[in-house]
C-alpha cells in the first residue's frame, strides 16, 4: 500500500513561527507514527524574514515574491493525485488562491487551517504600505475550495462555516511535556508580572502601562515587570526587565515570571485570537490576568485559574489580589495547568487531529 503524503504549505521554516509550532509541527510525529509522509514547504529561510519583516525595501521585496513564486510552483509540481495538501493560513502572500486552485486540479485533499481572524486586513508595521496586494476576503474562497477546515476556536469555525461544509474546532495546543514548571535555582522576593509575544502585538501590553505604572507607585520594589519579546523597546517608568525571547529559553523565561497578562482590546480581531499567551503561562503553572475578549473567557476561570480584567480599577484589583498572596498565586497556577493538561495539551489532542487526515485518505 502507497504511503499517504501531507503537503504542509506555510511560510516559515520550522521552529520560526509560534503559530506554526503549535499548530502544525508539534503534530509531526504522531503523524509520521500513524503512517503519513511528510513533506514541508516553506516559503521564507532566515535571510528572507529579515527583509520581509523591513521597512522599505521594495526592490528587494519584489525580486523575493518572484523568487517565492517559482518556488511555490516547484513545491506545486511534486504533488500528486490522492496526497492531501495541508495550507496554514494562505499558500501565496498576495491576494489571489492561484496555488489553492491548483492544488485542488492535481486531485490533492485541500485542508485549510488559521488561527486569527484572518479575513480582516492585518499587516505588519514594516509592510504596511504593501497592504493593497492582499485581499482578506480569499480567506472565503480558500474555504470554499477545502475539503476540511481546521480553525482555533468557535468564533472562527463560526466564519469559515458559512463557506464551508466541513469545519473542525482543533484549540491552539501545548506540549505541557514541554512547557511545564521549572524550579529555578535563584531569583529575588520580587514579584514578576510578565508578558511575551511577537512585536506585531506588544501594542497590546502597552495598553495596560497606565495599570502598569499605578502598580509600581503602589508596590515600589516589591514587584517588577518582564517583556518576553524581539521587540525592542524598553519602558524605564516601569523598571521594565526586557528580555529577547529566543527558542532555546523560552521556558525558563516564562518559569521566571509570578503572574501572566493578556489585554487585548475588544474588536473583531481580538475575538478570533486562540488565548496562546495565556496557554503557555497556564502550562508552566502560573496565575493570569487577561481582558475577557474572545476565548480568554472561556481558559480562565474567574478565581479559580485566574482572573478577568475588563477595565483599569479591575485590572489593578485584580493583579493586586494575586501580587499580596503568594498562596493564592501557588493554588491558581496549579489549577491552570491541570486545566492546560486537561483541554488545551498537545498530548490529549494529537490523536483527534491524526484522525482529520485519516479520515481524508
Amino acid at each position: 500500500m502507497k504511503e499517504k503524503r501531507i503537503h504542509y504549505f506555510v511560510h516559515h521554516r520550522p521552529g520560526r513561527s509560534p503559530g506554526q509550532r503549535f499548530r502544525c509541527e508539534q503534530y509531526l510525529p504522531a503523524l509520521r507514527e500513524a503512517g503519513f509522509e511528510i513533506r514541508w514547504h516553506a516559503l521564507l529561510n532566515e535571510k528572507d524574514d529579515r527583509l520581509f519583516y523591513s521597512k522599505g525595501r521594495y526592490a528587494a521585496k519584489a525580486f523575493l515574491l518572484i523568487r517565492s513564486f517559482f518556488s511555490r510552483l516547484k513545491a506545486l509540481r511534486s504533488v500528486r493525485k490522492g496526497d492531501i495538501a495541508f495550507v496554514y493560513r494562505e499558500a501565496f502572500m498576495l491576494g489571489n488562491t492561484f496555488f489553492e486552485q491548483r492544488l485542488k486540479r492535481r486531485g490533492a485533499k485541500l485542508v485549510f487551517d488559521f488561527d486569527d481572524a484572518i479575513w480582516l486586513m492585518e499587516v505588519s508595521e514594516g509592510n504596511r504600505s504593501l497592504a493593497f496586494l492582499k485581499r482578506p476576503g480569499k480567506t472565503a474562497d480558500i474555504c470554499r475550495l477545502s475539503d476540511r477546515v481546521i480553525t482555533g476556536n468557535d468564533y472562527l469555525a463560526a466564519y469559515a462555516r458559512s463557506y464551508a461544509k466541513q469545519v473542525e474546532v482543533i484549540p491552539t495546543s501545548i506540549d505541557t511535556e514541554y512547557h511545564r514548571p521549572l524550579p529555578l535555582a535563584s531569583r529575588d522576593d520580587r514579584v514578576c508580572i510578565g508578558w511575551t509575544g511577537s512585536e506585531s502585538t506588544v501594542k497590546h501590553f502597552e495598553m495596560l502601562l497606565p495599570v502598569l505604572r499605578k502598580l509600581k507607585d503602589k508596590y515600589g520594589e516589591r514587584i517588577s515587570f518582564k517583556l518576553i519579546s524581539n521587540s525592542r523597546e524598553s519602558y524605564p517608568e516601569i523598571g521594565l526587565e526586557s528580555t529577547a525571547w529566543s527558542r532555546e529559553r523560552e521556558v525558563e523565561e516564562l518559569a521566571g515570571i509570578d503572574i501572566g497578562i493578556m489585554p487585548l482590546p475588544d474588536d473583531e480581531w481580538s475575538r478570533g485570537k486562540c488565548g496562546f499567551k495565556l496557554l503557555q503561562y497556564m502550562a508552566v503553572g502560573k496565575p493570569v490576568v487577561a481582558s475577557p475578549v474572545g476565548v480568554n473567557s472561556r481558559i480562565v476561570d474567574e478565581g479559580v485559574n485566574g482572573f478577568l480584567a475588563a477595565g483599569e480599577e479591575e485590572w489593578i484589583e485584580k493583579l493586586s489580589l494575586l501580587i499580596e498572596d503568594a498562596e493564592r498565586r501557588e493554588k491558581m497556577g496549579a489549577r491552570g495547568r491541570e486545566k492546560i493538561k486537561r483541554d488545551y495539551s498537545m498530548q490529549g489532542l494529537k490523536e483527534r487531529y491524526v484522525s482529520l487526515f485519516r479520515a481524508l485518505s
